[in-house]
């Protein structure tokens, strides 16, 4: 059975635009070649991190929700794990109202940018 789940990342800010996008595509055809539907994804840019992890205080941070197996997890994890460019990682399972939630978060997102592009 597919459950949701909701992945975060933090890469290494010292990664050019064309390397982030690299690893970015690459876990996402991780999930996609394991049978995962990605359903949502978000950059959230460089931020700076709440304290310094290996002298750097700055990451790349970006969020992708999944539906997949329990199955395809341990390794999709162990594949962050391998992986130098990521300083951070967390996988959480989405129960129905942390889904329902996202999916509010997002429609208002979206008539906010619609709003937007009517007012200019």
């Amino acid at each position: 059975m597919q459950k949701q789940y909701e992945t975060v990342f933090i890469m290494t800010p010292v990664l050019s635009e064309e390397q982030m996008k690299e690893t970015v595509k690459k876990f996402k055809s991780l999930l996609i070649d394991k049978g995962a539907e990605i359903v949502f994804e978000d950059n959230w840019g460089l931020k700076k991190l709440a304290y310094p992890i290996k002298k750097l205080s700055t990451g790349f941070y970006y969020l992708i929700e999944f539906k997949a197996e329990g199955s395809l997890i341990a390794d999709y994890e162990l594949a962050f794990k391998r992986d130098e460019r990521i300083l951070r990682f967390l996988t959480v399972a989405l129960d129905k109202h942390a889904i329902a939630y996202n999916e509010k978060k997002r429609a208002l997102a979206k008539e906010k940018k619609e709003a937007d592009k009517t007012i200019v």
